[in-house]
């Protein structure tokens, strides 16, 4: 698919100082706390490793980023910004085929070859018109009905058919991936066996994201989101599973408040690539994935701004 810019980052405000103002006479303004990341562990350490290192790779940056991670292995979470919201774009997409394997098993049937087909470039390549159909084919009511059912209930579909504008936050998304890997009431075996290998077949210029630095050993599952508006700049996200290396686990990023696309991937690929070094530490025989392209795809359908 092909990726069209909409425009750039507007230009940072001029600051002016002078020797001449006195100190005293300078309004002091409250500058908001930054949030920190909150992690816990069964495994002595990594903890507090993972917090050192998650921090140290988002400093300096400029995103607005919310983040979660969970690996059943060592009982290891981490936390940011947990119930923040965020325009999903193309992360949504796993929602959509979640819903659609759920009211399926409802109805007691498996998906016609054109659903799958449509899943496929869905998840795949992320392909919006494939998406569009799925959407309008279940309707607000069933999304809506598989959100309850699987305890997401801080997510809101987009409205007007404009499914890139779902809002979703990190506890919602982590809740989504953990249904697809484990057991559950809500996915069948089948269901999640079907997400996990659409997921693990993303193409290759589509797997960037929360993947980087992910040791060769391991399983992964991908799925990204990115789209430009006029307030936020690029909301820039990844989803990812992992599965290998004496783990389990599922990592969420989500940004906005980018100045360029490029500039999401980066801070989403730093975080990641901290916290795969900490969970598998680098040791002999150890190589990690390092995403050598960035993807091109169409950008989600928003409506106009004005």
């Amino acid at each position: 698919m092909t990726r069209r810019t909409i425009g750039r980052g507007g230009a940072l405000a001029a600051v002016v100082s002078t020797a001449l103002l006195v100190p005293a006479l300078i309004p002091t303004t409250a500058v908001a706390a930054t949030p920190t990341v909150s992690c816990t562990s069964a495994k002595d350490g990594l903890a507090a490793k993972l917090k050192k290192d998650i921090t140290a790779a988002l400093a300096g940056r400029k995103s607005t980023v919310a983040l979660g991670l969970y690996d059943r292995a060592t009982k290891t979470s981490c936390t940011l910004r947990a119930t923040h919201s965020y325009d999903s774009a193309s992360t949504v997409k796993v929602t959509v085929l979640a819903a659609l394997l759920w009211d399926a098993k409802k109805q007691n049937r498996y998906l016609t070859g054109s659903e799958q087909s449509l899943a496929t470039a869905m998840i795949t390549k992320s392909d919006n018109a494939a998406t569009s159909k799925l959407w309008k084919q279940l309707g607000t009511t069933k999304i809506k009905g598989f959100l309850s059912a699987a305890g997401m209930t801080g997510t809101v579909p987009g409205s007007g058919g404009y499914w890139g504008l779902t809002q979703v936050n990190v506890r919602d998304e982590q809740r989504l991936l953990s249904l697809i890997t484990a057991r559950n009431s809500v996915l069948s075996d089948n269901a999640r066996a079907y997400i996990r290998k659409l997921m693990g077949q993303v193409v290759s210029s589509q797997r960037w994201g929360t993947p980087a630095g992910v040791p060769s050993s391991v399983s992964v599952g991908v799925k990204n989101g990115w789209l430009q508006r006029s307030t936020h700049g690029w909301r820039v996200h990844s989803l990812g599973t992992f599965q290998g290396a004496g783990h389990d686990y599922a990592i969420t990023v989500l940004t906005h408040d980018n100045s360029t696309m490029d500039y999401g991937v980066t801070t989403i690929q730093k975080v990641s690539q901290a916290i795969h070094k900490a969970l598998v530490p680098t040791g002999p025989g150890i190589t990690r994935f390092t995403p050598t392209s960035r993807p091109s795809e169409a950008l989600v359908p928003v409506p106009p701004q004005g």
